[in-house]
């Protein structure tokens, strides 16, 4: 079995890898079919992924089918497609206790903490399989960069008719921009890269700021005088995290949904003189991806046209350097795993 492991910062190799074992009584043996590669991948390959350890199979955002499952399973079956949830908790801290799963005092994510599904086969706890009839493989590995978006603004409860930032045009800033949509809220997209942006207006029909002109004169302007009342950060930008809180209007939200291993400098007389909400954001529950799943299928969250590049498993080692290059232009790359459908390989130049 193929298996491809970031031995540690810059070292990406395909490794043949032992057969997983048979599932447990609660798991599922499962043939990854589709693998997103995320901004994540690229942070762990440049050493600078919070929470990352090495050596580690990569891989989190799958499109899977199950082969086989263990005696106590009943919600999958052999044969099904199925997007899974990356994140294993423990089902007993209190943040598991209140359905806060995601942030879980045990929190196990794969591909970062424990090994993930950049691999043929890998058996998973069955509870982690969500499928949705209709859902093609490429859009089921498409819903985990979703989720996270659509737990962020989940996190900020924004109301139909606020304004909202989005700082950050890369693909979770693409999928918080969505689930702002769906609320029934406006948003506004910036970032300093004018490639992101002209991708955002293409594949999203965007609204976005530019980036050479002053932040804060142009979001009065599309807030007929006020500043947005939620503001979400996707860069993982130490700069941009702290000057977020400059671009919130007094009593708004500002929302850290990426991270870095930096600490954060913020101004405290302006977090306090407009007493500004604070939220970090962090993956998704379970609880929120059935919901999701149903808009996603409606077609309200899509990440259709997000994929430019495309390729083999065992081309992954070879392509992994290339696509970091091409992170401003190429959304989502996708690796295609043990598919016996035709393979569309017009974008594999990146």
């Amino acid at each position: 079995m193929r298996s491809v492991v970031l031995e540690k910062p810059g070292v990406l190799s395909l490794v043949e890898s032992a057969e997983p074992s048979d599932p447990g009584p609660f798991e599922a043996l499962v043939q990854v079919r589709r693998i997103g590669v995320c901004g994540t991948d690229y942070h762990a390959h440049g050493g600078t992924q919070n929470f990352f350890t090495y050596p580690r199979v990569l891989g989190h955002e799958l499109a899977v089918t199950v082969l086989s499952v263990g005696s106590e399973v009943d919600n999958v079956r052999p044969g099904d497609h199925c997007a899974v949830l990356p994140y294993v908790s423990c089902g007993e801290c209190i943040a598991c206790r209140r359905d806060r799963t995601n942030c879980c005092d045990r929190l196990e994510v794969m591909g970062v903490m424990i090994d993930g599904g950049m691999t043929d086969r890998v058996v998973v706890p069955a509870s982690l399989l969500f499928s949705k009839a209709g859902l093609d493989l490429d859009t089921l590995a498409m819903v985990e960069p979703l989720g996270i978006g659509y737990h962020a603004v989940n996190r900020s409860q924004i109301k139909q008719g606020e304004l909202a930032l989005v700082i950050g045009a890369g693909p979770i800033g693409l999928a918080v921009e969505q689930a702002i949509r769906a609320r029934g809220a406006t948003c506004v997209l910036a970032d300093t890269d004018p490639a992101r942006l002209d991708l955002a207006r293409a594949l999203q029909d965007s609204t976005t700021l530019d980036p050479t002109e002053p932040r804060e004169t142009q979001l009065l302007q599309h807030g007929s005088g006020d500043l947005p009342t939620v503001v979400f950060d996707a860069t993982g930008s130490v700069a941009s995290m702290e000057g977020a809180v400059d671009f919130v209007s007094p009593s708004g939200q500002v929302v850290f949904v990426g991270h870095t291993t930096s600490n954060l400098s913020l101004h405290n007389p302006t977090l306090h003189r407009k007493e500004v909400s604070l939220h970090t954001s962090r993956a998704a529950t379970g609880s929120e991806w059935r919901p999701m799943l149903d808009l996603i299928s409606s077609g309200v969250l899509s990440a259709s046209g997000w994929i430019g590049a495309r390729c083999e498993l065992n081309e992954v080692a070879d392509l992994f350097p290339r696509w970091i290059e091409k992170r401003g232009t190429v959304v989502k790359a996708m690796i295609n795993v043990a598919s016996s459908e035709n393979t569309t390989k017009e974008n594999n130049e990146c």
